[in-house]
């Protein structure tokens, strides 16, 4: 039996997701991110039907505002210095242990009060014996299959911004050691201009054992060689390669944004896929809805969490059942 942490398909108990809460992060954008969330943990919640969602806010205006906006869910107030909970919170493997792995804010680029320790006091308010690495991991940087497989890539994983003293060697050591993941398939960059420096939960989902979606370039791609170069590694290491539209070349304010369908949230009930006014909006949640034909598939915009570089899946982070 593997060590490794349930994959996202298994059951949930739960999903902390972050609830945007600093009115100076998020200026203008502010309350339509907030709307925006909510319509996500409703999503999840599904009536009841999908799992208990937690929405973290840093501070009792925030924990007001999502009470307001999300009265099903339960509001967990703890300080943090953004929400992306998936590279914040803990990791929880079995049923009682969570893994908090050192954070120093994407290699250096935001340095934010709260956000090095919010994932220990996350999983010890949910009576969770934690287990600190010390070691930079932030949890969009991989994903696991559930078998003791994870995928990751070389422009994060490997960026000396990280932690420059490990090789790679050392790097599948400390997964296999603290994670239980044996195997690691190494792709290679992130998409253009994610300041994540290339994590892979952008690129790249495992939605089976050994299945690993990944999207093919649309119309002007500014990724297609990305794409191209993840998929070859994938195939040539062994992996079904199930093929998911991308959003192709979406612009804010004149910029190349790492728009991706791959941040999509695989809850109990439903599936939540980040969409973008993009054409192949509709054929991209058509495409997951096929992989996961026993949950909703459900295509929700995004536009002011993305302002911020992020989506769904980079906000929640889930608690195993």
């Amino acid at each position: 039996m593997t060590r490794a942490p349930k994959p996202e398909w298994a059951p949930h108990k739960a999903v902390w997701i972050g609830f945007p809460s600093h009115p100076d992060l998020w200026e203008d954008d502010l309350d339509q991110a907030r709307t925006e969330v909510a319509a996500f943990a409703a999503a999840v919640h599904a009536d009841g039907q999908g799992e208990e969602v937690l929405l973290v806010a840093a501070d009792d205006e925030a924990a007001e505002a999502a009470r307001a906006l999300a009265p099903f869910a339960e509001i967990v107030v703890e300080p943090f210095g953004d929400i992306w909970l998936r590279d914040t919170g803990p990791i929880i493997a079995g049923d009682r242990v969570a893994h908090d792995f050192m954070f120093n804010g994407w290699g250096g680029k935001y340095d934010l009060p709260g956000d090095d320790d919010i994932g220990r006091r996350l999983a010890t308010q949910r009576g969770k014996a934690v287990e600190s690495h010390a070691w930079v991991l932030e949890g969009g940087a991989i994903d696991g299959d559930g078998t003791g497989l994870v995928v990751t890539t070389e422009q994060c994983l490997l960026n000396p911004n990280r932690n420059p003293g490990l090789s790679r060697v050392e790097i599948e050591a400390r997964l296999d050691a603290d994670l239980g993941y044996d195997r690691v398939l190494w792709l290679g960059d992130g998409l253009l201009n994610d300041h994540t420096d290339g994590h892979v939960d952008n690129l790249a989902r495992f939605v089976g054992e050994g299945r690993l979606a990944l999207p093919v370039a649309g119309e002007n791609d500014p990724n297609w060689q990305v794409y191209q170069q993840a998929a070859d590694r994938a195939r040539a290491f062994g992996v079904e390669v199930v093929p998911v539209p991308s959003p192709g070349r979406v612009l804010r304010d004149g910029e190349v944004i790492p728009a991706s369908y791959m941040n999509f949230y695989i809850g109990n009930a439903a599936v939540v896929v980040p969409v973008y006014g993009a054409p192949d909006d509709d054929a991209a949640v058509a495409a997951i809805q096929a992989i996961f034909p026993g949950r909703s598939v459900v295509g929700l915009r995004a536009d002011a969490i993305l302002t911020g570089g992020g989506s769904f899946h980079c906000i929640s982070q889930q608690i195993p059942a």
